[in-house]
């Protein structure tokens, strides 16, 4: 008697799972490993911190003191390329500054006046002006990093002590270090700022005393014995003589682009100048002059009279000689005085007079100095492209300028340039065709552009990962699942008996090549194909009549069999 098996209309995961081959099994098993995988790194790299530079250029012992302290911070970290950054977070960037700061770190950083808020106590004389130069030089180290063109800045201060006791004091002097970034460089102008600021700063400071270098060694500053001046004024004059050209070149563009259009006119200016300092002194006197007009210096007078009737003093002295003469009795009358005239007339002798005046010497004295820097000749040459000429059938054509119009043009600029002829100023205008260059257009293909080119390498990652994950998906996954949901098939069309238990049967008629069956001694040589399916109908029938009937019963239900 066989054994009745029977077919589960509604298997498991599990019985389906345990349906399969070892290979599918494994294919599955991948597959879904390999999918999780992916999830879990486009996850991890989707939710992937942006790092931003903490801080660049450190010292090693700066570098690795920062480093110590944010690995006791438990801040993440990592090197930029080549090691010159240190990077973090973006979100924990101020953070960390601040708590590396609130720690003194790094401590290569310039420190100011605040190296006075630490004095100890006991501190001598000699380390407290100590203290204080340092705090000086890292406040004017600051000032001087603040200029755009400065990258890195040292200064040192000689400092002397100043004691009351000498009779010469020494002055203190200073010396400044500069690290410009590439590609800047310092006027004049800024030059004499640091200088100046730096001189401010100390007490007593002389400018000549601060001495400027680069970092190349170049002195920057003049000499305080003024050695090399010459070299500072040569390059003052040529940038003088510099600005003087492009001044009359601005001029003549100015005037002539209204007229010629803006981009079809081509000037340079060549200036000569004169830098040499002349000082003449001119001495020159006015003629004789009346004295009413002329200034008096001196002036003496002598005067003497000596009368030949006049006798000498006689007496004897004592008090009646010396007694004043007595009033005389002559009337006042015109005839009483025309006597006294007379006899005083004849008694007085001959007299002298003598008057000696001594005028100022007029004289006037001129001082003329020469000024510097004054223009001696100006050559100016000037190119105007033609003119175009637009038809009346909208084609355009190059034409050359009439004559008049460059004589026009020629005495417009010289009187832009203040066009002198005894100087020997010369003005030479010349019209030609401009040759236009030809802009070749390189024709770049779409993916050598370089936005294309980094639009493709961010992209590389998160479309790769996303083909991969659809590759193991459709490639082991999904026929490993369509797999799992077919129903069990019969093998070779028998049933197969496990455990008392049909595991399988044939629900639908096979796709398989209709082959002939064996020759038995009882069956005829030729049998068709529909005479086997129904003597296989009829085997299973006796091997199986559970199975048969539960199929039976499947149909006349409507029910389609597991």
């Amino acid at each position: 008697m066989s054994a009745v098996a029977t077919i589960p209309l509604n298997p498991t995961i599990g019985q389906r799972l345990a349906g399969l081959d070892q290979g599918q099994r494994m294919r599955l098993a991948l597959g879904v490993v390999l999918f999780v995988a992916i999830g879990v790194v486009g996850l991890v790299m989707g939710r992937q911190a942006e790092w931003r530079v903490l801080y660049a250029n450190l010292a090693d012992k700066d570098g690795g003191a920062v480093i110590a302290q944010l690995g006791t911070m438990n801040i993440p970290y990592k090197h930029a390329e080549g090691g010159g950054a240190i990077l973090v977070p973006a979100d924990r960037v101020h953070d960390a500054r601040l708590k590396l700061a609130s720690l003194g770190l790094p401590k290569g950083s310039v420190s100011g006046f605040e190296m006075m808020e630490s004095n100890r106590f006991g501190m001598t004389q000699f380390q407290e002006r100590l203290t204080f130069q340092r705090g000086l030089e890292g406040e004017l180290t600051r000032s001087i990093q603040a200029l755009s063109s400065v990258q890195n800045a040292r200064v040192h201060l000689a400092l002397p002590n100043q004691n009351g006791f000498f009779r010469e004091q020494q002055k203190p002097s200073a010396s400044v270090l500069l690290s410009l970034h590439p590609g800047r460089t310092l006027d004049r102008n800024q030059l004499a700022g640091i200088i100046h600021l730096v001189a401010s700063s100390v007490p007593e400071m002389n400018p000549t005393a601060v001495s400027v270098l680069d970092d190349t060694g170049k002195l920057l500053s003049s000499p305080a014995d003024g050695a090399g001046g010459g070299l500072g004024a040569d390059a003052e004059q040529l940038q003088y003589v510099q600005q003087v050209e492009q001044q009359y070149s601005r001029r003549i563009l100015e005037i002539l682009e209204p007229i010629v259009g803006k981009q079809n006119v081509k000037a340079q200016v060549t200036a000569e100048l004169d830098f040499s300092q002349t000082e003449s002194t001119t001495e020159s006197h006015k003629p004789n002059q009346t004295p009413e007009t002329s200034a008096i210096r001196s002036q003496q007078t002598v005067e003497s009279s000596a009368g030949a009737g006049s006798a000498p003093a006689s007496g004897v002295p004592g008090a009646t000689t010396n007694q004043p003469p007595a009033q005389s009795a002559a009337p006042i009358n015109g005839a009483a005085q025309a006597l006294t005239a007379a006899g005083q007339s004849s008694a007085t002798g001959p007299t002298k007079r003598e008057s000696i005046v001594n005028y100022e010497v007029d004289k006037t004295i001129r001082v003329v100095k020469g000024a510097s820097g004054m223009v001696k000749r100006i050559n100016a040459a000037i190119v105007v492209n033609n003119q175009v000429v637009v038809d009346a059938k909208g084609k355009s054509s190059s034409t050359p300028l009439p004559p008049e119009q460059v004589e026009k043009l020629t005495a417009l600029v010289r009187e832009a340039v203040g066009f002198n002829k005894e100087r020997g100023d010369s003005v030479n205008l010349l019209n030609a065709p401009f040759v236009a260059d030809k802009v070749e257009v390189v024709d770049i293909p779409l993916w050598r552009q370089p936005d294309i080119q980094d639009l493709a390498r961010s992209m590389v990652w998160p479309v790769g990962t996303l083909l991969f994950a659809i590759l193991v998906l459709f490639g082991m996954i999904r026929p490993a699942m369509s797999a799992i949901g077919k129903p069990p098939v019969a093998r070779s069309g028998r049933v197969e008996e496990r455990g008392g238990q049909l595991d399988a049967i044939e629900a639908e008629q096979p796709a398989r090549p209709q082959l002939s069956a064996p020759v038995t001694s009882h069956e005829p040589a030729h049998t068709s194909a529909g005479e086997v399916r129904l003597e296989d109908a009829r085997k299973l029938t006796r091997d199986n009549p559970a199975a048969v009937a539960n199929i039976v019963k499947a149909w006349i239900n409507g029910e389609v069999p597991a």
